[in-house]
């Protein structure tokens, strides 16, 4: 991911560093780019981090694949559940 593309990111997950890394593979292996925010920061100085408590860290994704990835991440959350 360049840093043209950077710009164009957006939030479509967050969780502790192990959920979010494994959200970011599966869109990784979905085709869709993902990067992590907070990563440190949601360790360090939760408070400063993305909403969701301590260790938080937020998945971001392009705007463009938003919406596909957010599905994927919803199928995620059902299979948890059950």
């Amino acid at each position: 991911m360049n840093k043209e593309n950077q710009s164009q990111l957006v939030p479509v997950a967050s969780g502790t560093f192990s959920e979010a890394s494994m959200i970011k593979l599966i869109l990784e292996n979905e085709g869709i780019e993902a990067v992590l925010k907070d990563d440190y920061m949601g360790t360090i100085a939760p408070h400063l981090a993305a909403p969701g408590g301590a260790g938080s860290v937020r998945v971001l994704v392009l705007e463009e694949d938003f919406r596909r990835a957010l599905e994927i991440v919803e199928d995620i959350e059902k299979s948890r559940r059950l």
